[in-house]
Formats: C-alpha cells, sequence, structure tokens
C-alpha cells in the first residue's frame, strides 16, 4: 500500500501532543503521529529511544500526562470503564517472546481471548482456534504444549492467539527478536499475509531494518522520546538526519555526555546539544 494511495485512508489511531512520564522523568515529548486503515506502520529506533513506551501508550496501556488520543474514532479520555474494555477487545497483542502460558496446549492457549471475552460455546472456539492456527500454517498443532514448538513456531502460535478475534489493530513488539533471519523473513511474510487476508491495520515495534523495510507502509523513526520523522521506506532511506543516517548504518553515537546532560536525560528537562535537544 503506498503512502499516496493511503493519504485519505481513515484514521484508526490519531496521538497529538503526547506527553508521558515515569515518575518525574519525561519519556515522550509531544509525538503526533496517526496510524491509517489498513496500513503497517513500523516503529523504530535507537535502544532507549521510547519506541516500546509508545506502544504501550498506542495501546492505552499506560495513563498520559497530557496530549489527546483517539483510537478507532473513540478519544480514550471520554470512555467509561465499560467502553474501554469494548475497545480494547477489538486489539490484538503479539508479545515479543510469544508469551504462551507453558500448562497450556497451543489450541487452548489460541482460544484464551474466546474464553475469556465471548460466551462462545467451546466446540465453536475449539474450531475458531484450528482456523487461526490453519492461517500462521500450524494446522495439525493444537495439541503441542508451547515447550514443543520452535521459536518461530512459538511466534507464529502467539500471532493465531492474537488475531483469533478478529481485531481491527493489531500490535507487534519485536516480532523477529532472537529468530534466525530466514524465520525471521517467514515471519515478516505472516505479517503481510495477516493484513491482507484480515484487512487489519497493524503496528510494529522492531529494530531489525531489514524487516522494517520489508513490511511497512510507513516508519516512525524515534530519538530519545522524540519524533525524527514519519514516512515511506524511500523517504525514511533518502533522509538527511544525522541521527536517521546512523541509525540505518549502525553507526556508534558519542557517548560522551556532560553532568547537565545526563541529568536532563534522568529528569526528562530539555536540554539543548548541538542545536538538536534530547
Amino acid at each position: 500500500m503506498t503512502d499516496n494511495a493511503n493519504q485519505s485512508a481513515v484514521k484508526v489511531i490519531e496521538v497529538e501532543e503526547l506527553v508521558t512520564h515515569y515518575g518525574d522523568r519525561k519519556i515522550l515529548d509531544g509525538i503526533n503521529m496517526d496510524v491509517r486503515d489498513g496500513e503497517i506502520m513500523v516503529i523504530m529506533g535507537g535502544s532507549g529511544s521510547g519506541k516500546s513506551t509508545l506502544l504501550r501508550y498506542l495501546m492505552a496501556l499506560e495513563t498520559k500526562t497530557s496530549g489527546t488520543m483517539r483510537i478507532l474514532g473513540q478519544d480514550i479520555d471520554e470512555l467509561s470503564t465499560q467502553e474501554f474494555v469494548e475497545l480494547r477487545k477489538k486489539f490484538g497483542v503479539a508479545f515479543q517472546g510469544g508469551a504462551l502460558f507453558s500448562s497450556l496446549t497451543v489450541g487452548e492457549n489460541v482460544m484464551l481471548p474466546l474464553y475469556e471475552h465471548t460466551d462462545l460455546e467451546m466446540s465453536t472456539m475449539e474450531i475458531m482456534s484450528r482456523m487461526k492456527l490453519q492461517v500462521v500454517e500450524l494446522g495439525g498443532f493444537e495439541d503441542l504444549m508451547p515447550a514443543e514448538l520452535s521459536g518461530g513456531m512459538i511466534k507464529r502460535a502467539a500471532f493465531a492467539r492474537a488475531v483469533v478475534m478478529d481485531p481491527k489493530i493489531l500490535f507487534c513488539d519485536e516480532p523477529s527478536a532472537g529468530l534466525d533471519p530466514a524465520v525471521a523473513s517467514a515471519l515478516d511474510d505472516l505479517i503481510l499475509k495477516l493484513r491482507e487476508a484480515m484487512g487489519m491495520s497493524i503496528v510494529v515495534v522492531t529494530h531489525e531494518l531489514e524487516s522494517a523495510f520489508k513490511i511497512a507502509d510507513r516508519i516512525t523513526v524515534l530519538d530519545r522520546g522524540k519524533i525524527l520523522m514519519i514516512g515511506t521506506v524511500d523517504e525514511v532511506r533518502a533522509s538527511k538526519n544525522e541521527r536517521i543516517y546512523n541509525l540505518l548504518n549502525r553507526v556508534p553515537e558519542d557517548d560522551t555526555m556532560d553532568p547537565d546532560e545526563y541529568l536532563a536525560r534522568l529528569t526528562g528537562e530539555d536540554y539543548e546539544v548541538g542545536n538538536q535537544p534530547l
């Protein structure tokens, strides 16, 4: 999906001037972004850039300091508790390590959201679980235990669980982490397949450049809690921003830091470094 073709698409997530803190430390500072219907938005940045934190806020798991956020057309600050619960049922989450319950079979893991959030008959849930395992190419593995699966298969089972309720938005945290290149590439193909088959929007946090460039419609590049740019793969690759260049080319940043800069990073206060705020 090209950026031009998707300019007029419905925005399933809209974030304006998002500011967040952990204690007194500012983590995200003035985030403005959107995720469009049916697109794959990749969030990337160096270690400590705030990308995993941003993902948690996009999933409405944390309370922001200020700013506004609309998800599927709803302002999350205006929702009642029950409305908020119903909204979250429209999310799917694929956790970094898979997060399968070791005491449950693969099939039981996949149908757990159905068991917790629906009143379906057990036979129906089992059928839906098997169907989603077929989608991720794990058909016939429903009776195995997670310990009997490879790392890539665990990730696939986690995707099956994440989409078993046909979510509108799928969130993925480092889906390729810990996988060898061939398995990681196959998982990228699965993400693309899920988007095409189910028409959902997908938000992916990753530090894997090859994966990001393969699956992304747009990329949000974070650095020290601020957005450096949002653009297509080609736009990010062509960026003249020094920090983006360093990220893409694995150039280490200068670790020299004076005491005031160090204090600013701890407290989240603004501090100018070479005319570039932290």
